[in-house]
């Protein structure tokens, strides 16, 4: 059948020219922004679990710099008590010094006096502080190690008043007999604060180790969300190469089928 006012065969090249152009743009858009799903229209499905991989990621980023922080709160922690560790052996050698039988009263005041400054000292550090934070006392500090929440370390905030100023506060030097009495008060200060910078060095132990496993999660929640996000670029470029054939062989079939109702008014001439 020959017809004037229907040409199937136009409407048909333009409906596949049509479709041909869309599939362009939208190879022409994923190679440009490197990714493959540029709408939701490209892919409903994967664009949601993209997008909630997408949170776990800046999740699991939020998690890193926290655990940072309190990676580096336990490490200025150690560095007060690496400088406590100098004061208390300074303390236990003006202890020892004053057991000499050969020290006079004068000389043991004046070990007293430099034992007085220091545990001054001591009593300052207690109240050390990060970003606001106590470095020191009787409770702990809950650190989240994980992206959804689940996970946590606590970590001690050392009692290193109770443990270690306090129980300093008192030694007394000014006599050979006193001075011996007050050896057992500084070896068990001594113990104390190693058994707190072990603590310490445990937990930023643990801590490291947390902030590794995240950073392994990281990279295989980013691994996951390429492969649904982005392009390839290899597939797309001869995606985008047959399109463009595509495209020139429609736009031609489309011209084809314009002229060819041309031929109709052979008939009636």
């Amino acid at each position: 059948m020959i017809t004037i006012n229907t040409n199937t065969a136009s409407m048909t090249a333009a409906y596949n020219l049509n479709n041909t152009n869309v599939n362009l743009q939208r190879s022409l858009n994923r190679l440009s922004s490197g990714s493959r799903i540029n709408s939701s229209f490209d892919d409903a499905g994967g664009l949601a679990v993209s997008m909630k991989l997408s949170a776990s990621i800046r999740r699991t980023e939020a998690t890193q710099a926290n655990v940072g922080n309190a990676i580096a709160l336990l490490q200025t922690q150690d560095g007060v008590l690496k400088s406590a560790d100098k004061i208390v052996s300074r303390i236990s050698e003006l202890t020892q010094l004053a057991t000499d039988v050969t020290k006079s009263t004068d000389d043991l005041a004046l070990y007293q006096t430099e034992v007085d400054q220091l545990i001054e000292q001591l009593d300052l550090m207690v109240g050390e502080q990060f970003n606001g934070v106590s470095l020191f006392g009787t409770s702990s500090l809950t650190v989240v190690t994980s992206h959804d929440g689940s996970q946590t370390v606590d970590i001690t905030q050392s009692d290193f008043d109770a443990d270690v100023a306090t129980a300093l506060n008192a030694l007394d030097i000014n006599s050979v007999t006193d001075a011996k009495a007050a050896i057992s008060t500084v070896t068990t200060a001594i113990q104390s604060l190693a058994t707190l910078r072990a603590t310490n060095g445990a937990e930023q132990s643990r801590l490291t180790f947390a902030a590794d496993m995240l950073a392994v999660n990281k990279v295989n929640l980013e691994s996951a969300n390429s492969r649904i996000i982005d392009v390839d670029v290899a597939s797309e470029s001869s995606n985008l190469a047959k399109w463009n054939i595509l495209q020139q062989a429609g736009t031609a079939m489309l011209a084809q089928a314009n002229v060819s109702t041309q031929s109709i008014l052979r008939l009636i001439s």
